[in-house]
């Protein structure tokens, strides 16, 4: 062998020798990950709700830290608004269910590698989908899906000879007829329902929404253009307005004139009529569980699912619940997005659930439920919930409710308040 070859073959070993000293003494390790920060925003929740499942999280993931903020549910809307105009608003906030279609401009959606829409619709209940799933893209996962209920007070039931609660609204009818008290002027002494009139009544527009949606009114155009729930419908008797049926249903029970006059504008206001026993029964959500308990803890009263138009038909109730969304000027939305699927599993969704008492959003988790005294009915209901494009739901509200006050005031007839807040709703549609 030559002199050059044995040179070469010399400093080849002596690079080999290098490389492997290096490698012991300082073997490779994978780069860290960047540190990433994120703030969470939400309501109703207080931070002991989310720091076990944050510190959980950063154990799998320490390089992610987690700032959590309770916000005032009457100021939070604009303080959102506010801060995301400004480019500091947070990287994760909740959304209200009716918010996509005001509000989707300012959310990040899913990635696709994160989760698709036929997934989606797997794991959680129907309602969610229609919430927020957009054009196939997903904007947010819910961990709990509340709806509407009949609370009723089981002592003035008793009285009545009531056995149960009822489960169509013809049943509704008739024990409002044996729970009312009237005196001989017609004053009301005793509320068969909070039912009727929209101010003092908690959550009046969401309960004539569930009878139009039970009604079957197009709430919108297919194209979401425009506001139809004052539109005729074809049947199999020819045409009918379920709108107006609706409309006419629900203010019936203020109408001084019929046999289920039960509720006026001088009741107290719902919630308090109904711990005060002076109404039997209440519509409301599973948040106000708790809430009537604390308020009157000897009361006898019960919850049970949301009377139908016929037990025969499709089961529908009125959604209302809120969802982590990410936000579209995040500079973390994959981290973001990592952390509300994390949080949206059912191990963790169960955690959630457990501490805050409130029903399901997925699936898996609803037999876990179904048995639970305050909790089964609305887990159950979570499952037939429905809900609708509101453009803008505060100002529907407000709108819904002129429409009920009109009609019980006199000053408008059914067809012309319905038609009116027809116009109302469309307006808002196409600004």
């Amino acid at each position: 062998m030559d002199k050059t070859k044995i040179i070469i073959f010399a400093v080849v070993g002596l690079i080999i020798i290098i490389a492997a000293a290096v490698i012991i003494i300082n073997p490779f390790r994978p780069e860290t990950p960047t540190p990433i920060s994120l703030e969470f925003w939400s309501v109703f929740d207080d931070s002991t709700v989310f720091q076990p499942l944050i510190l959980k999280y950063q154990q799998l993931y320490p390089h992610v830290t987690i700032n959590y903020y309770k916000k005032n549910v009457a100021s939070y809307e604009q303080e959102l608004i506010d801060a995301l105009a400004a480019g500091r608003g947070p990287d994760i906030f909740s959304i209200h269910n009716t918010w996509l279609p005001k509000h989707k401009d300012k959310l990040a959606s899913a990635p696709n590698e994160l989760i698709l829409p036929a997934r989606f619709n797997e794991v959680f209940v129907d309602v969610a989908g229609q919430d927020f799933i957009d054009e196939s893209k997903i904007y947010a996962l819910p961990l709990s899906v509340d709806s509407l209920a009949l609370f009723y007070n089981k002592d003035l039931f008793n009285s009545a000879g009531l056995t149960g609660a009822p489960k169509t609204w013809a049943e509704f009818n008739l024990a409002v007829e044996k729970l009312a008290k009237r005196d001989a002027q017609n004053n009301i002494l005793q509320a068969g329902a909070a039912i009727g009139t929209a101010k003092n009544i908690n959550r009046s527009t969401d309960i004539l929404m569930a009878l139009m949606l039970q009604s079957g009114a197009p709430m919108v155009s297919d194209d979401r253009s425009a506001a139809s729930f004052d539109q005729s419908v074809s049947s199999v008797g020819g045409s009918f307005n379920p709108g107006q049926q609706a409309l006419i249903f629900y203010t019936n029970f203020a109408n001084p004139s019929l046999k289920v006059y039960t509720w006026n504008s001088l009741q107290h206001y719902s919630i308090d009529a109904f711990v005060e026993g002076r109404a039997a029964m209440m519509f409301n959500y599973a948040y106000n569980v708790p809430l009537v308990r604390v308020r009157s803890p000897h009361l006898n009263f019960s919850v049970a699912a949301l009377p139908q138009i016929s037990l025969s038909g499709n089961k529908i109730t009125f959604a209302n619940y809120w969802a982590p969304a990410v936000s579209k000027s995040s500079v973390n939305q994959g981290g973001a997005w990592q952390f509300i699927s994390w949080l949206a599993s059912q191990e963790n969704s169960r955690e959630y659930l457990a501490t805050t008492q409130k029903p399901a959003a997925r699936r898996d988790l609803i037999d876990e439920q179904k048995a639970d005294a305050d909790l089964g009915i609305f887990a159950q209901q979570a499952l037939y919930a429905s809900s609708w494009w509101e453009i803008d739901n505060l100002a529907i509200e407000g709108i819904f409710a002129e429409m009920i006050e009109l009609v019980t005031d006199g000053r408008a007839s059914i067809s012309d308040a319905l038609q009116r807040a027809s116009i109302q709703v469309t307006a808002l549609m196409r600004k």
